[in-house]
């Protein structure tokens, strides 16, 4: 019997006129070409330029005196070249600096898609069978750089679905820069990255086990000096970029969850920030923690990092650790299993891994859970966002590519109290694009990266074709009972999955013994 899944009439579109104001810099010299012309006018010119620039502006940015005031104190160096002095500055010639380097960036331009959905924190004033979630969004602009965004749902007793509309207004966070490093930790990712390792050894000697990133940056500076060639100092650049990818930022209150945007911040996710898994974890006292596993892209290098929450308008952001922390489709299990965290990845690109760790951030050992098995899922194999607990198992919601690289979304249950172990896994696909949704950014595409159970329903939110988002509906039942029916399939990949994770087991042992005898 074929599994019914009830498509519902809803899209979820990009707007391209959900703009940020973006700090704009073509570099030094230009900078400080464009710093001279400007102080060279007189302030009557300089007023009569900005003025209906502010009140243009203002009705599409929240503050944006307060956005010109940021981006003219990022010059402050260039006024100490230029002999300028940035304190006798009139307000209105700082905001006309300010402007001068400041850009639009519209962050949804030209895609919206691959949703994850939790539970609002806030389930107030709803009757039974009601339920709030907040979905998060990858957002892609201008030169394919993807960032994180946010809109509240509403899902009715009857499982309607209605996405309620934007603010009018987006706001970037505030940085802070407050981590303490963990000096082996930070030095063992920076190697991953392949810098230079006699740049890595030098400062690595000069910290103590635990540094703040001001005596990190104090040290490369005065390291940086020492140095005449230029791809020295860029080597030097990289380890601080690294040191960035750690930070918190934080939101003003008086913004809605749709006027939040997490934009790419540091060096090692500017060409974005992409699929973000959001789970509310349960942790063992009862109490919640919203995470999110994603990826930072540089344009070359990938690393999966973890985003945490409680909120929503605070956000704790680090990379993370260890031989299963690489590539992409980490996801994170929604409480602990056997008292451990528990993630699954896609460290090969091709199939699913389960991992177990005492520590959210660093993930060893990775251990073959699935490999591609019907002709829909010949590619790869992956997740499409965190397990799902119901008191049949584990459910999985995967990703399938098959010919003509067609992405199609599968489902698999996994043993509740030992999730290597895999049930079921359905036959056939759970959903592929149809005729309606195969055209878009990406063509042939659906995706998600999270689903969630509201009345006996699976409802998952899947982006089409990398352009806009939609939702379908599975019945439970059903779907525990087609598990059922297709469990025998996996049998025989349970005594192969067994077979190679053993297999691997005994040579890394072995590999332990050698690199010992080398040692000693």
């Amino acid at each position: 019997m074929k599994l019914s899944v009830e498509r519902k009439p809803v899209r979820v579109n990009p707007d391209p006129k959900r703009v940020i104001a973006r700090f704009f810099f073509n570099g030094n010299d230009r900078a400080k070409e464009v710093l001279e012309r400007v102080i060279s006018i007189s302030e009557e010119e300089a007023f009569s330029i900005i003025s209906p620039l502010l009140q243009e502006y203002s009705k599409r940015h929240r503050n944006i005196t307060r956005v010109l005031n940021r981006h003219c104190s990022k010059l402050k160096p260039f006024f100490s070249e230029l002999n300028i002095d940035y304190d006798t500055l009139t307000v209105y010639r700082k905001l006309l600096i300010g402007s001068y380097f400041t850009h639009e960036y519209s962050i949804e331009s030209a895609a919206f898609f691959n949703p994850s959905i939790v539970q609002d924190p806030d389930q107030t004033e709803l009757t039974e069978g009601e339920r709030r979630v907040i979905m998060s969004f990858r957002a892609v602009g201008e030169g394919h750089i993807s960032s994180i965004t946010f809109r509240r749902a509403l899902i009715d007793k009857n499982n309607n679905i209605t996405v309620l509309p934007a603010g009018n207004y987006i706001d970037e966070a505030e940085i802070v820069r407050n981590a303490v490093y963990n000096k082996k930790l930070f030095f063992d990712k920076a190697a991953i990255t392949q810098i230079n390792i006699d740049v890595l050894h030098e400062l690595e000697s000069k910290l103590d086990h635990h540094f703040e990133y001001s005596n990190l940056r104090r040290i490369i500076l005065d390291s940086q000096k020492l140095q005449e060639s230029d791809m020295k100092k860029l080597e030097y650049d990289k380890v601080l970029w690294l040191a960035d990818s750690y930070y918190e930022i934080v939101f003003s209150l008086d913004t809605d969850i749709s006027d939040r945007v997490i934009f790419p911040i540091s060096e090692y996710e500017r060409k974005g920030i992409e699929d973000a898994r959001f789970v509310e974890f349960i942790n063992e006292d009862g109490s919640c923690v919203y995470y999110a596993t994603y990826t930072a892209y540089d344009g070359a290098l990938i690393m999966p990092k973890l985003l945490q929450t409680n909120d929503f308008y605070n956000f704790k952001i680090m990379p993370l650790y260890g031989d299963g922390a690489q590539n992409k489709n980490l996801a994170l299990f929604p409480r602990k299993v056997n008292g451990k965290y528990v993630m699954i990845s896609r460290i090969d690109g091709c199939n699913n891994y389960i991992m177990y760790s005492d520590k959210i951030n660093i993930w060893e050992k990775p251990i073959l859970l699935q490999k591609p098995k019907f002709s829909w899922e010949f590619v790869q194999i992956g997740n499409c966002g965190s397990p799902i607990e119901t008191k049949h198992g584990w459910i999985v919601i995967t990703h399938g590519v098959g010919p003509m690289r067609r992405y199609v979304l599968g489902a698999s249950l996994l043993k509740l109290d030992d999730p290597e172990v895999e049930i079921g896994r359905l036959k056939e696909p759970i959903l592929i694009p149809n005729s309606d949704e195969r055209e878009g950014y990406v063509p042939n595409v659906i995706y998600s990266c999270g689903s969630i159970i509201n009345n006996n329903k699976l409802i998952i939110p899947y982006g089409l074709s990398d352009y806009s988002t939609s939702f379908a509906e599975i019945d439970l039942d059903e779907l525990i009972a087609k598990f059922k029916e297709d469990g025998a399939v996996v049998i025989e990949d349970r005594k192969e999955m067994k077979k190679v994770n053993k297999e691997k087991a005994a040579k890394e042992k072995a590999d332990a013994l050698l690199n010992n005898k080398a040692i000693y």
